[in-house]
């Protein structure tokens, strides 16, 4: 949770909101202690920063990378870590990592070194959590938003927020084992890897 405002919202609607910040291990140490063997169905790891603008060969801004990474790698990996026995308690058994289709290689136009690298490496541990997962029944998948008009989507993007969410919903609910470690789009297509 970013805000009191947002968290503010999200309790009108009744959501009981956990705070945790997903590069401190720590932080996410004591969000797993206040849950205790609370199950969780659906985890859903959404953190993400996309990092300096502009980046490019010759102009990389490796401290900037370091913290997209930290946040939108390292947060996810340490989330689930943090939370895999509430999970595994839990009747659906669903982790989905919040990727992005940045994070395509086989759809990459290059120059997106540092958000585009992150959601790539994010979707490899998912891959490499979903064989992890299996014997215990927990199906973990990526799922890109798509490009969604939010702060960090900007006001440019095609897609509203509703659109984005009513269709995510759609592919969370109608996750099953087989459909483990593999790459989904908000409107349930297949993402090339």
């Amino acid at each position: 949770m970013r805000d009191d405002r947002s968290e503010a919202a999200l309790a009108k609607l009744g959501v009981e909101v956990h705070r945790a910040d997903v590069s401190d291990r720590r932080s996410l140490a004591r969000l797993a202690a206040r849950l205790k063997s609370a199950p969780i169905d659906v985890l859903v790891c959404n953190a993400g920063i996309y990092g300096p603008r502009g980046a490019r060969l010759g102009k990389l801004d490796y401290a900037g990378w370091e913290e997209v990474l930290r946040v939108n790698l390292f947060g996810p990996a340490a989330t689930v870590e943090a939370l895999l026995e509430n999970v595994a308690a839990s009747d659906r058994k669903v982790v989905v990592m919040m990727s992005s289709r940045l994070g395509s290689i086989s759809e990459s136009k290059g120059r997106d070194y540092l958000y585009g690298s992150s959601k790539a490496a994010l979707n490899a541990i998912g891959k490499a959590m979903s064989v992890d997962l299996a014997p215990r029944g927990i199906t973990v998948v990526s799922l890109t938003p798509g490009w969604v008009r939010t702060d960090m989507g900007g006001r440019e993007a095609p897609l509203g927020p509703e659109t984005s969410i009513a269709g995510m919903r759609k592919v969370i609910d109608g996750l099953e084992a087989s459909k483990s470690g593999r790459f989904f789009s908000y409107d349930g297509e297949a993402v090339a890897w």
